[in-house]
């Protein structure tokens, strides 16, 4: 698109908010029907935490970066190992031996440098979980009501501080409930994904609208996996025991999981809409299918009868 032709489309207004050489860098996807530059303003002012920096952490948080999301804070405590390069798509040989997320954000800095990153070396953990969340700006962020709109197009303009998403890219159920946890009880949303061997799954939790968290979905099938050894039904989900390093994972299993989760982030960042609300997407790499599963809040659910904390 021609400097001349995308200086037409905006108004001296968003000139103050996206530089000519954002609006250029952006035009492809400003064109996009449905998106528009108020969307793009959305993604700037954004912030999210990205849980791992692995297989899903890279290239989520790559494809967050090259769109314009506007913060970005990376935890992880792992380096830099030869096995993760099959997969790590932030990764090169250099980097063996070095911290991950440290990594992880230098290099999504230098893709995008007018986008700020930040990053954490420490394992989350309930411990030091409310400080990560305040260093994120987690609870400084808006929650609606752009992300509770159900006008996708909604004009709707975000706060200074912006819209606010946890990216949970981590490999162990233990993270996960810890960052559900989280989720429910600051009423942040939660967009979780999980990858192993040629499967993955993805859904977008918004506990402000009471229609399930994730233990309302893998609750009853962790818990019988603490009873005996049978797999999790229908493929669902990984056993807490599964991951990467004993059960093995292609290549593009992490990256198309990892994009599905980015592309449903900006989407719901962008335009404050869910296109999974209330549903759990299974990709099958091995038959190349996608199947959607409804799910509901388990009136039952330990998680979701937490006390709500104000931000």
């Amino acid at each position: 698109m021609p400097n001349n032709e995308l200086g037409t489309a905006m108004s001296n207004k968003h000139r103050q908010s996206l530089s000519d050489d954002e609006l250029l860098r952006y035009s492809r996807q400003i064109l996009l029907q449905g998106w528009d530059i108020e969307a793009q303003e959305r993604l700037k002012a954004s912030r999210v935490l990205i849980v791992g920096a692995g297989g899903l952490g890279c290239p989520a948080a790559e494809t967050l970066a090259r769109a314009g999301v506007g913060h970005m804070y990376i935890i992880d405590d792992d380096v830099v190992e030869a096995s993760n390069l099959q997969r790590q798509t932030l990764f090169t040989p250099e980097d063996i031996g070095q911290c991950k997320a440290q990594t992880a954000q230098q290099a999504l800095q230098k893709i995008n440098p007018f986008i700020t990153v930040k990053y954490s070396s420490q394992r989350l953990s309930a411990a030091n979980a409310r400080a990560i969340l305040q260093s994120a700006q987690m609870l400084e962020a808006t929650t609606g009501p752009l992300a509770n709109s159900p006008n996708p197009n909604s004009s709707s303009k975000p706060n200074d501080t912006g819209q606010c998403l946890l990216v949970d890219c981590s490999d162990n159920f233990a993270v996960r409930e810890l960052l559900n946890g989280l989720s429910v009880h600051h009423n942040l949303p939660l967009l979780s994904a999980s990858a192993i061997a040629m499967t993955g799954q993805l859904a977008l939790y918004e506990p402000y609208k009471n229609s399930g968290c994730y233990h309302c979905v893998f609750g009853s099938a962790i818990a019988r996996q603490g009873q005996d050894d049978t797999p999790l039904s229908a493929g669902l989900e990984e056993a807490p025991s599964q991951n990467c390093a004993n059960s093995g994972v292609l290549a593009s299993t992490t990256t198309v999981m990892g994009n599905l989760q980015a592309n449903l982030a900006l989407q719901f960042l962008g335009l404050g809409h869910n296109p999974l609300h209330g549903q759990l997407l299974i990709w099958q790499g091995s038959s190349m299918t996608q199947n959607l599963l409804r799910y509901r809040q388990d009136k039952a659910c330990p998680i979701c009868a937490l006390p709500k904390l104000p931000n």
